[in-house]
């Protein structure tokens, strides 16, 4: 993995997210990649891609077309984008950088292990290169404002690219859904879990017949305060380190104790 030194301003940057290439966060998230660098590219899902978590494509052909200069889209997963692009597209000098968003609505808990999202920035890890995934808080059925990014986003890329960082290492971004004069700081922060987990919303189609609806979070609100649920509903930004190992270090141990 690269160290802290990488000159923004001639970093290659891709650009991608879940949302589908029309999603206008993926559009606010190209004008923040431009505003650190002239050399951005874009390659992103044809349609939406939610919830499709790191999954891979591997039981038919992709088709990657060219929407303008440097701007591609792809009929497959965002864990497929990253890879096109760094083995097909941008095959000549892969990006420095992978900027994955901006979701719409955010993406704390455990939310990351179903986001595509954060699932591109996995796979750019896996690849090697420093990755950020960017979301957007909801506040109920307000359309969303991508300013409170737009303010703060090119900061945070700069002072986390300043430190070295680990191998297989990613920066998940929650913004709080507030106006930018309204955000309360940034801080660093671990993963939460929320207090009310993923329900099920039983309903009855206009045929009569009935149809179960996964996904319905019922809160973002978790019980420990140095979380990323409990940063974001404090009106400031999260900024959380994921790693790929998913190994747990006291377990491993404990089981070396028992399989001798």
């Amino acid at each position: 993995m690269a160290d802290g030194a990488l000159d923004l301003s001639r970093a290659r940057i891709l650009v991608t997210n879940d949302d589908g290439i029309h999603a206008p966060g993926l559009q606010a998230l190209e004008r923040i990649a431009r505003s650190i660098s002239s050399d951005v590219w874009v390659v992103a899902p044809e349609t939406e891609q939610s919830a499709t978590s790191h999954s891979l494509t591997l039981r038919r052909p992709l088709r990657c077309r060219q929407q303008a200069e440097r701007r591609f889209y792809v009929n497959g997963t965002p864990t497929d984008c990253v890879v096109v692009a760094h083995r097909h597209v941008m095959a000549d000098r892969p990006p420095d950088l992978v900027f994955s968003g901006i979701n719409h609505g955010s993406n704390l808990g455990e939310d990351v292990t179903y986001s595509g999202t954060v699932a591109a920035a996995m796979e750019a890890a896996i690849l090697g290169v420093r990755a950020f995934a960017f979301s957007q808080m909801r506040q109920g059925d307000e359309p969303l404002s991508w300013d409170t990014a737009a303010r703060y986003a090119p900061d945070i890329v700069r002072q986390a690219v300043s430190i070295a960082w680990p191998r297989d290492m990613l920066i998940n971004v929650n913004f709080p859904a507030v106006a930018p004069d309204a955000v309360k700081g940034v801080r660093a922060c671990r993963q939460g879990r929320r207090d009310a987990g993923t329900t099920i919303a039983e309903g009855t189609d206009p045929a009569g017949r009935p149809y179960l609806w996964i996904g319905n979070f019922m809160s973002d609100i978790g019980s420990e305060s140095d979380t990323d649920l409990a940063v974001v509903m404090e009106d400031a930004i999260a900024v959380t380190p994921l790693h790929l190992d998913l190994t747990h270090g006291q377990s491993l141990s404990n089981l070396a104790e028992v399989f001798r």
